[in-house]
């Protein structure tokens, strides 16, 4: 089976993303760069298109394979995806274990936020399926990691349930509603009013449905590609009204988003590989490479920033640039110590006897 090739806007987009993450968390000590409110303020929202554009990966990189091979596939398909985000959590993990050591010894009340007894969860990326409070602790970005790991596990299912693809058009339109329809009765039922309220008990279910979504958004594009010209039109309609009703109060957040973001990812993929794409610019393609270094590193860096280096409300734009180029320079190290070589040796190992395929690029993602 040839590699599907990598659609590098797509990776360039989700290093925008990651960074939109880091400066959500920095937004309330940025009084002096841009405040806690306005546009900074939902960047929490990053994490839904990380969703969704997970889901249009795994399907392009993995559904044809598993469908090949069904459930027999499973089991290497699951070690490499462990291998993709497994090591540089238990990493990160150490590094918050290191921190929370040093807060205790001196005393700090901010230990609280180390919670010793859901280590055990955090180690098996299991901290977000209910069992803990409603609250992030430890590595906190890690929580959505934790989610996708469920989404990995049901993959194989899904694959072996439905095949997108044999499906018409307005089947894969209203299944895509009917997702994001059932996402929103969840957060009505959990009264919450925005993605990013109830992260621990319903996070599961909402990068379950933006997964889903996502898959299909992947079907949509191998059967659009070779005309993308309407097809990316109607995306880029729907990716600008939906977030302009939710804006409005004419729909909820939480019905109006995830197939806001759907269309952007569609939309991404149709125009990718198009001359003067700026997403494919070498530096902003690289942000991508090293986005889940940036994503999953820069929140005990901060962390440890903050004890640091500042010791008022507010960081000047002096220690603003410090921070960014810090992150820059961690996430290039991590990605290229820890994440990449840790996957390229577990990807090595072998289950039982059989030979398994070369990873594709993609599996990068």
């Amino acid at each position: 089976m040839s590699p599907r090739p990598e659609l590098k806007a797509l990776t360039g987009a989700r290093g925008i993303a990651a960074w939109l993450v880091v400066l959500f968390h920095l937004r309330f000590m940025m009084q002096g760069v841009g405040g806690p409110a306005g546009p900074l303020s939902y960047g929490y929202l990053a994490v839904d298109f990380f969703f969704v554009l997970s889901g249009f990966v795994i399907w392009l990189t993995y559904a044809d394979r598993l469908r090949a091979q069904g459930l027999a596939g499973a089991p290497d398909f699951l070690r490499r995806r462990v291998a993709r985000v497994w090591p540089l959590h238990l990493f990160m993990l150490a590094i918050a274990l290191v921190y929370a050591l040093a807060l205790a010894s001196l005393d700090r009340a901010d230990w609280a936020q180390y919670p010793p007894a859901e280590l055990p969860l955090h180690i098996l990326l299991l901290q977000n399926w209910g069992f803990t409070p409603d609250r992030l602790t430890w590595n906190v970005p890690a929580w959505s990691i934790s989610c996708e790991l469920a989404a990995y596990l049901l993959f194989p299912l899904l694959v072996i349930a439905v095949d997108w693809r044999r499906l018409p058009t307005p089947v894969l339109l209203a299944a895509m509603l009917g997702f994001a329809a059932a996402l929103h009765a969840i957060f009505a039922f959990n009264r919450a009013t925005v993605l990013g309220q109830a992260l621990t008990s319903i996070g599961v279910l909402r990068c379950l449905g933006e997964f889903a979504l996502g898959t299909i958004v992947c079907a949509l594009w191998d059967r659009w590609r070779g005309r993308p010209a309407l097809p990316a039109l109607g995306a880029l309609v729907v990716m600008a009204a939906l977030p302009a009703a939710w804006l409005t109060g004419l729909l909820p957040q939480t019905a109006a988003l995830p197939l806001a973001f759907a269309a952007l990812v569609l939309l991404l993929a149709l125009t990718s590989g198009m001359r003067g794409n700026v997403l494919e610019w070498t530096p902003v393609h690289y942000l991508g490479e090293i986005s889940y270094a940036t994503y999953l590193g820069h929140w005990m860096l901060w962390m440890g920033y903050k004890l640091a280096f500042i010791h008022a409300h507010e960081m000047s734009w002096l220690q603003f640039g410090l921070f960014v180029v810090l992150v820059l320079l961690a996430s290039a190290g991590l990605y290229h110590r820890i994440e990449r070589p840790a996957q390229r040796w577990i990807n090595r190992l072998s289950l039982a006897a059989a030979a398994t395929p070369a990873p594709l690029k993609s599996e990068r993602t």
